[in-house]
Order: structure tokens, then sequence, then C-alpha cells
């Protein structure tokens, strides 16, 4: 009798995302994150040295993800600063997916974020359709953050999450205002959050006492 499962190269399917082991393409995609943040002041020249030891001895594509998350990634072929397709899809690895200010929204943004935030903030974006179909899928610990202003509604009850949950804190802020796009998020985040939240109040609004959108 033969077992069957070890000849069966199905087993990885069962290793969380975050204890993958990372190869060289992974630490080296890592080390140039790393250099350039240096090289846009972001780290100090401490601070580069440090994470690059760390990301050259990384066993786990965990251990990478923690020396990037609080980085946003170099201009790339899918750099969102080119977003302006009806249909734009983003497979990255590491760093922060961010997009703020006069972004367009297209009608369907496919995203694969491994090892990294994804934040996409509304309040100043380019409407041009009612609906916006979003499919995320977010690993290893990785949130979806989603900025809203009144008139924005998010629905997610086609999303699933794993270690985390959905924290909508717009649902009884927004009162009558006319709905003039509605984003659809499907797809799986692995071991963070889906928030959906209005901007955060500068310190000036905030002594003021004024609402921030």
């Amino acid at each position: 009798m033969t077992d069957e499962k070890s000849s069966s190269g199905d087993g990885a399917e069962d290793v969380p995302p975050e204890d993958m082991k990372a190869s060289h393409a992974d630490r080296d995609q890592v080390v140039e994150i790393l250099r350039d943040a240096a090289g846009d002041g972001r780290l100090t020249t401490e601070e580069l040295e440090e994470r690059v030891a760390a990301a050259l001895a990384a066993r786990t594509i965990d251990d990478l993800a923690g020396l990037t998350r609080d980085l946003p990634v170099s201009p790339s072929p899918t750099d969102p600063s080119t977003w302006s397709e009806d249909v734009v899809e983003i497979n990255q690895r590491f760093g922060t997916l961010h997009r703020s200010g006069s972004w367009e929204v297209p009608r369907r943004l496919d995203i694969r974020m491994h090892g990294g935030d994804v934040k996409l903030d509304f309040t100043e974006a380019v409407i041009s359709h009612d609906v916006l179909d979003l499919d995320a899928y977010v690993s290893v610990g990785g949130n979806l953050v989603l900025v809203v202003k009144p008139g924005i509604e998010v629905v997610t009850d086609d999303v699933t999450v794993g270690v985390g949950e959905v924290k909508d804190r717009t649902l009884s802020s927004d009162g009558d205002v006319p709905v003039v796009l509605r984003v659809n998020v499907a797809g799986r985040i692995r071991g963070g959050d889906v928030v959906v939240r209005h901007p955060r109040r500068t310190l000036g609004q905030w002594v003021r006492g004024e609402s921030s959108v």
C-alpha cells in the first residue's frame, strides 16, 4: 500500500501564506523597496542597514512583509497613478498600495496584494461611474482600508475575512445623502481587517469641533 499523501503536492495548500518560505526573488524585491524608501528620505541610513540585513536573513513571507508594511511601493508598470481604464488589475508583493487625491475610479478593480496593506481613499477621487466592483485578495495579515465620504456606499456582503473582521464605521453617519458611488467588495482578506471609514479630522478641525467631511 502506498501513502498517497506523500506523493501529493497538495500539502502546501494547507500552509498559511504568511508561513510560506521566502525565495531569493522575494528578498531581492524587499531590498529594492527598502533602498527606494531610503532614497526618498523615508528611512535613515541606520534603518536601511537594519532592515536590509533582516530581509536577507528572512525565512518566511511574513518576515519580509513586516519590513515594508509602512512603506509605499515605488512606481512600476502597475503604478496607481496610471489608473484610468475601465478595468484595472494590480498584482503586487510587499509594500503598501495606497491611492488618494484625484485618482480616477475605474468600473472594476482587481487587486492581488501579498505582504502589505491596501488603502483606497475616495474622498477626492474622480467618479465617472456609479458602481465600482472591487475584487480584492489580500494575504499575510494585510488590511483593506476604504476611506469614503457621504454619498459613497460600500457593500461587503461578498468579501470573506479570515482572522480579522469587517469594520464599517460609516453606517450610522451618512444619513440621507444621495449615493453617487456604490463599491461592491468581493474576494478574500486573510489575516487582516476590512475597514470602511471617513477621513480622520485634522488637528484644526478637531480643535474647532468640525467634521472631517
